[in-house]
């Protein structure tokens, strides 16, 4: 069950560990490579293009600081803000764990007060970011029953922990590509099994929608990971033409005024709308999702996708929508890309240019909700 659950839909926000030294890194993009390599080194393409984007203060963390400093920090910011949890990357690909040092670090600080929960990004990891050639890096194996049984006993300790979010005393787990999962449902089976024989009623699945297609009824539940569902589900969905129109001939103008012919130039405000438009008529077993800001050409250069014309005010009002409607549908949450996804301009944590105004305005949609919903109750 949901920790000092008052009814209202609450606030998650996914978190990306990867501020930190790994020699996956090192040997993949150089010594010393972390996400801020990427943000620090991201190049101006156009005149009121915001990067490079810096941390307010110079707050370049290391998330292997086994203090736990930096999750202080970070879990203090947000329950200040109004984020109930993060859902933290889980990065396992056959038994080979990447970038687990963050979590391990706290789960050994249990004085930390932050909620979290996991999400399995489960894609290969490809050598992609900086127009280099495509190449594999670390393939994903899915395995079979064995393969499922050492997932999830790595898992348990995490679930064992009074932070970890649940559902009717069931642990949430995400999986971001859940369609890429073969014998997803044998999976999950045998994982609820295992949480039964562990104290726990089962175990809550719920599946990225990437591109409106849920696929596996086996699931508990689906989350809308906002942009990628508008970028890679447009062909499924009749709603996004006027979307595509717009950017299109935006994209054509901006280019020809700016000479940047590779750039993929996309619209916040008009994303905002149709994430507030479509979020009346989300199924019953579909969360909401919203993203900050998206910009990931620190990491593809001018190959990547710029959106424009977000701010903190448009954010609020979408974020409040959202909420509300997840709230009249008895939704449990509301996901944010992201909490620190710098590398792909999608953050929370204050900058240099907005400091704390994103993060105020989650704080003023999750109040606002509250006063509604004390009135209501």
């Amino acid at each position: 069950m949901l920790k000092n659950n008052d009814g209202q839909c609450k606030v998650l926000c996914f978190y990306l560990p990867q501020f930190h030294i790994t020699p996956e890194n090192n040997k993949w993009w150089g010594e010393g490579y972390t996400e801020w390599t990427a943000v620090r080194n991201a190049k101006l393409y156009f005149r009121k293009h915001r990067q490079p984007r810096k941390p307010l203060n110079n707050n370049y963390y290391d998330l292997s600081d086994e203090s736990g400093a930096v999750w202080k920090w970070q879990s203090e910011l947000a329950k200040k803000y109004g984020v109930y949890g993060f859902v933290i990357y889980h990065y396992w690909f056959g038994g080979k764990k990447v970038l687990q040092r963050p979590a391990e670090i706290l789960l050994n600080h249990p004085e930390i007060d932050i909620h979290y929960s996991f999400s399995w990004d489960n894609n290969e990891w490809k050598r992609t970011w900086y127009s280099t050639r495509e190449e594999i890096l670390i393939p994903q194996d899915y395995g079979d029953a064995h393969m499922w049984r050492r997932h999830f006993e790595d898992l348990l300790p995490y679930f064992k922990d009074e932070r970890y979010i649940k559902i009717d005393n069931k642990p949430v787990f995400h999986i971001y590509a859940s369609n890429r999962v073969p014998d997803i449902g044998a999976m999950k089976e045998l994982w609820d099994q295992m949480a039964k024989e562990n104290g726990f009623d089962g175990i809550y699945l719920v599946g990225g929608d990437l591109c409106r297609r849920n696929n596996h009824e086996s699931l508990d539940a689906y989350y809308n990971f906002e942009p990628n569902r508008i970028q890679m589900g447009s062909q499924y969905s009749p709603i996004l033409i006027p979307m595509i129109d717009i950017t299109g001939g935006l994209r054509k103008r901006f280019n020809r005024l700016f000479k940047t012919h590779k750039l993929d130039i996309r619209s916040t405000s008009l994303l905002y709308k149709l994430i507030a438009k479509e979020s009346k008529k989300e199924p019953k077993k579909t969360y909401k999702g919203i993203f900050v800001d998206y910009d990931d050409t620190p990491r593809r250069l001018e190959k990547g996708i710029v959106y424009l014309g977000g701010n903190p005010r448009a954010f609020y009002e979408t974020l409040l929508k959202i909420l509300r409607s997840s709230q009249e549908q008895g939704k449990e949450f509301v996901y944010i890309n992201a909490w620190n996804e710098w590398g792909e301009g999608a953050y929370l944590e204050p900058d240099e240019e907005n400091r704390y105004q994103y993060l105020t305005a989650v704080k003023r949609a999750v109040e606002q909700l509250r006063q509604e919903h004390g009135r209501t109750k």
